[in-house]
């Protein structure tokens, strides 16, 4: 009976990988240098695990506070062959990157880049999940 539960659970964990995998969506990531005031938060420090949201994500401010896990998949450009570090690193909505200067999908701060990807890179294509 032990033997057939630890089965059970080892099968739910694995499936609950696959569907967490599945569900990414993809992008792409910018660097962001500034950091307050923010949209969502103003002057209010929010720490340096942040992201500025695109239009795509942004919902006209009902992503403020959402977090998202977010890893680098590859590169946008020839700059960096092979950007990507191989972590991932969860963020914090506190901003609006609006266009026609924003550039990715999500805008994360220079320590949330570069826990993921080469900040030389720039830009690059990521996976994110909420």
């Amino acid at each position: 009976m032990a033997i057939q539960l630890k089965f059970a659970l080892l099968v739910l964990g694995v499936i609950g990988s696959f569907i967490s995998v599945v569900s990414a969506i993809a992008g792409t990531a910018t660097v962001n240098t500034i950091y307050v005031p923010s949209a969502c938060f103003g002057y209010e420090d929010q720490g340096v695990m942040t992201a500025a949201a695109s239009d795509a994500l942004w919902d006209n401010g009902a992503a403020c506070g959402r977090m998202y896990s977010v890893s680098c998949t590859g590169p946008t450009n020839q700059g960096v062959p092979q950007p990507c570090t191989g972590s991932q690193v969860t963020v914090k909505i506190v901003d609006f990157c609006p266009p026609p200067g924003c550039q990715g999908t999500l805008d994360l701060t220079q320590e949330a880049f570069s826990q993921i990807a080469d900040p030389a890179a720039g830009k690059i294509t990521i996976e994110y999940n909420q």
